[in-house]
Parts: structure tokens; C-alpha cells; sequence
């Protein structure tokens, strides 16, 4: 089974690349695409760079030219709720784009109009997966729910307890509802996975500087361990 891995950022597929042997790699739409051995596991892996178009662009082409069977998103987020630490890791169950705004048409918010679902569910297999991972790191909180995405750094308070009463959403990122959204339209699974680096307020540049590196730290053990029970 061929994984596709997706980062926003170097910084956040650098650490994976150290742990993958036999690498090869090619350009495809600007992208960087590496292949290699994670474990026993291929793996085709791109940083997919920030927003949601560089992310659904990314996903097809590791879906279509790449033959991905899966695609795991790793990364930082945004926490929003105060249960939710710096560091901690959200494993995205379902994946909705709170930019999306039809609402003067009666769509609630994040509808995407004329779809035949409001959010992307993640595979439940690998959401278990992830969960029975996680469990051998118990030090490390891990929250399982549904992320929110949008075109936007989030550095709002009003802006974060909006989307936790809209959304009920755990954290906010800039691509994985959007790579969620490609994978559906693909028939192909996903599972997301973000650690928290800050907590989309007004203190939210500055948190996340301090706390991105550890963040990036915390997700790569699970990683590991997760591809060991694919």
C-alpha cells in the first residue's frame, strides 16, 4: 500500500524525510515529490506549501499521478478550545471549510453549495489507527474531533470562540479541510493529524514561533507507529 504524505511547510516534512530510506525525487506542478521506505512502508511525500489551493492541487497529483492508496496531512494548528495545550495532537475526524460563506442561499456556513455532504469524514479505520498509536504516548494529550479550515491565520478570539459554536471545531489550519475535500471527490482515504503550536488568538504569531519546532517533534513518533499498524 502506497502512503501519500502532505505538509504545508518544509520545516514539517523535513523530519519525516530523515526517516525515510531509499528516497528518490521528481518535480510535478512545482512540488517536490519525494519516494521512499518509511518502515516496510512506501511513501510519496510533498510539501504541498500554505493554503488551501497548493493543498488540493498537492493531493491530486499524489492521488492521480503518484497512485497514493491513502493520504495522511500532517502539521501545526490552531487550538481552539482551552483543554486543547500547546503540543497536544488533534487527530481530525471530520474536516470542514469555515471560508465558505453561501449562507444568503440558506447554506449554513461551510456548506460548499450543491455538494452532497457539509464536512469530509476521515477513514475511521485509520482514525483508529491513529488513536491505538497515540495510546503508547499517553504523556501527550491527544483530542480526536473535527478541524476547520480557511484561507486565513487565525489571530482572533472572537474569530476562535465563533468557530468552536459554529463548528464545534477542536483547532483551525489552512489546508486540511481542502485536502480533505480532494480526497473525497478521489474516493481515496484520509486521516489528519496536527499538533498544536498556538491558539489562533491575538498572542498566535508570537505562540506559534515559540511552540512550532516541538509541535512538528510531537507528530512524527505517532507517525511512525502508525504506519507500523497499516
Amino acid at each position: 500500500m502506497s502512503i501519500g504524505i502532505i505538509t504545508a511547510m518544509e520545516e514539517e516534512l523535513a523530519i519525516i524525510l530523515k526517516e525515510l530510506t531509499d528516497v528518490t525525487k521528481e518535480v510535478v506542478s512545482r512540488n517536490e515529490i519525494y519516494r521512499g521506505k518509511l518502515g516496510n512502508k512506501e511513501v510519496v511525500a510533498t510539501v504541498c506549501g500554505i493554503g488551501k489551493v497548493h493543498a488540493a492541487v498537492s493531493t491530486q497529483t499524489l492521488i492521480r499521478e503518484f497512485k497514493a492508496e491513502a493520504i495522511i496531512n500532517v502539521g501545526v494548528a490552531g487550538g481552539l478550545r482551552d483543554e486543547i495545550g500547546f503540543g497536544n495532537i488533534v487527530i481530525g475526524d471530520s474536516l470542514v471549510q469555515h471560508d465558505v460563506d453561501t449562507t444568503v442561499f440558506g447554506d449554513r456556513h461551510g456548506q460548499i453549495p450543491r455538494l452532497d455532504t457539509f464536512d469530509f469524514k476521515a477513514d475511521k479505520n485509520l482514525v483508529e489507527l491513529a488513536k491505538k498509536a497515540a495510546e503508547e504516548n499517553p504523556e501527550n494529550k491527544t483530542f480526536v474531533g473535527r478541524i476547520v479550515t480557511g484561507d486565513q491565520f487565525l489571530t482572533s478570539k472572537e474569530k476562535v470562540e465563533w468557530l468552536v459554536k459554529e463548528f464545534d471545531a477542536l483547532a483551525g489550519d489552512m489546508e486540511s479541510a481542502s485536502i480533505a475535500h480532494t480526497c473525497y471527490l478521489n474516493d481515496t482515504p484520509f486521516l489528519i493529524i496536527r499538533t498544536i503550536s498556538d491558539k489562533g488568538d491575538d498572542s498566535s504569531h508570537e505562540d506559534y514561533e515559540t511552540n512550532k519546532d516541538k509541535a512538528i517533534e510531537n507528530y512524527l513518533e505517532l507517525i511512525k507507529k502508525l504506519l507500523q499498524r497499516v
